[in-house]
């Protein structure tokens, strides 16, 4: 009960008032006005004018072309034995048709990165697309004697995919925020699993129906061009960090932004776990079918590598769709009670992927149900990782640098992940199978148990992924409280809080941790 009586006079007896009204007391405390500006929970507004339902509907273009992107991706992967055999080459030029791609699409991110955080990015990925479009359907109508031109043509398709790859997480973020954010990133990421086994399924299927592994490459591009024309009708770009509250936020230089990544501890660390599941990922997409085509073949039973490819291509999706889920879910939950729930869920990820991984390999060759089963497994494990190291990234980054940090991180994972290690499996295997007579080097029982043997190599890189995690489980809540002090007008670009600081106020109350709302501006 107020113990303010209201006067016959109608005005306020101030002596009655259980305030401090002296001209020093501030009117709204500093920390009130940059709460102020991060709540507004009924408004159906997500990032200036861009309504709930049109953000919704962003989303599902942009998983729409992630989809496709990792559809073309892997398409390879899905026809690779058709394409060795037209093109009359081994399994170390095999691996260099994913190594190149890889190798520009790498290159290239840091230049996306860099425009990304500066230009318009619904143009730039309108661009980029058309480009991987033409470049992707064009590689199909190269001659058999003419392999290294498919291969530049291959090297190009990355140049388009990097303009994509880097600046749509960073769209998403300026969308959404906190749990919400989260969620939506997983339907994102979804794509990834999803678009991988389905470029098996859909190349290897359009290859057998057509007769030709070329008519493979020639599907995505028709679903581009559509992807080009959702891009520019529907996308809106929504202002950097406006969903956090930075809408006061400029770009730095980019030596500026470099120097800022380099310094944030939890970044470099789960990068370098990214990169471990990267490397995984990228020698399982490519060798997988061709490793179990040659397995069967070699135990005397028919093997048809559509089926193979299916059968693949069926695991990687419901594995993906399970991962990512549990890996989304279980991290966000586990937030609640441990601020550093997401690099831990990352790290048990790739711990629990490494023995279902060993023992797939090691039973494959007496078992394939069995073998099957655990890669099942495996995989499912290794994609809980994939929303939450977006998530980190996000949330650890300003966001006049993400599609900076994006990029960064593309570089980094690919150059040292999967653009060498499809390649290491092919260059292991053929080093291998030169103990064995020449005329006995291409036959199924040899190209499996040397193909089998350089596979070994990728469960202890997942052992080593683990423990980058589990670093950046350390530093994770000091960096991502600096990064939203900056956000929030709290804290310079500069600021550096000091190693032994223990008294930051927390920037999310804990009675918010929980809110699923977007955070909007008026």
């Amino acid at each position: 009960m107020s113990r303010i009586l209201p006067p016959f006079d109608d005005t306020v007896q101030l002596d009655d008032m259980p305030v401090d009204i002296s001209d020093t007391s501030p009117i709204v405390r500093n920390n009130d006005i940059a709460e102020s500006h991060v709540r507004t929970p009924d408004v159906e507004v997500v990032a200036g004018d861009i309504s709930k339902h049109r953000a919704y509907f962003m989303v599902f273009v942009l998983l729409f072309i992630n989809l496709l992107n990792y559809m073309d991706r892997f398409t390879i992967a899905g026809v690779l034995v058709d394409i060795q055999n037209y093109y009359h080459i081994g399994n170390s030029e095999a691996g260099l048709i994913q190594t190149v791609f890889i190798v520009s699409y790498m290159i290239f991110s840091p230049i996306f990165g860099y425009l990304g955080d500066r230009y318009n990015r619904k143009f730039i990925m309108g661009g980029g697309i058309t480009l991987w479009s033409l470049l992707t359907l064009s590689g199909s109508f190269i001659g058999k004697d003419h392999f290294w031109a498919f291969i530049l043509i291959r090297a190009a398709v990355g140049i388009g995919e990097a303009s994509y790859s880097t600046i749509a997480p960073t769209i998403i973020a300026d969308l959404f925020a906190k749990d919400l954010r989260t969620r939506m990133l997983m339907v994102f990421y979804f794509a990834i699993p999803v678009g991988s086994g389905l470029g098996y399924v859909v190349g290897a299927n359009i290859a057998k129906a057509f007769g030709a592994w070329q008519w493979a490459l020639r599907f995505t591009p028709v679903l581009g061009i559509i992807c080009v024309i959702l891009i520019f009708i529907v996308l809106k770009e929504p202002q950097r960090g406006h969903a956090e509250g930075g809408s006061h936020l400029r770009n730095s230089s980019y030596l500026q932004d470099l120097k800022e990544l380099a310094k944030t501890k939890s970044f470099v660390l789960s990068t370098l776990g990214f990169t471990c599941v990267a490397f995984v990922t990228g020698a399982l997409a490519l060798w997988a079918p061709s490793y179990m085509f040659n397995v069967i073949k070699a135990q005397g039973q028919d093997a048809d590598e559509g089926n193979i490819a299916f059968i693949f291509g069926g695991i990687t999706v419901a594995a993906g769709f399970i991962g990512v889920a549990l890996g989304a879910e279980a991290s966000r939950r586990y937030k609640r009670i441990n601020p550093r729930a997401d690099p831990l869920v990352c790290a048990f990820g790739l711990l629990m992927c490494t023995p279902f991984l060993f023992f797939g390999l090691w039973i494959s060759e007496s078992n394939i149900p069995v073998s099957w089963a655990l890669i099942f497994f495996g995989e499912t494990f290794l994609c809980l990782n994939w929303s939450i190291i977006a998530d980190i990234l996000l949330y650890v980054v300003i966001p006049t640098r993400r599609s900076t940090a994006e990029a960064v991180q593309i570089l980094i994972s690919h150059a040292l992940g999967d653009a060498g290690s499809p390649y290491l499996i092919g260059v292991i295997s053929d080093a291998l199978a030169t103990k064995y007579p020449k005329d006995e080097q291409l036959s199924p029982s040899v190209e499996s148990s040397t193909l089998r043997n350089a596979f070994y190599i990728t469960p202890f890189v997942c052992v080593i992924g683990g423990g980058f995690f589990l670093a950046t489980a350390l530093f994770i809540q000091k960096d991502r409280e600096k990064a939203e002090k900056i956000t929030k007008g709290l804290g310079d670009y500069d600021e550096e809080i000091s190693e032994d600081e223990s008294d930051i106020e927390p920037i999310l109350r804990s009675d918010d941790e929980d809110n699923e709302g977007m955070q909007p501006f008026a």
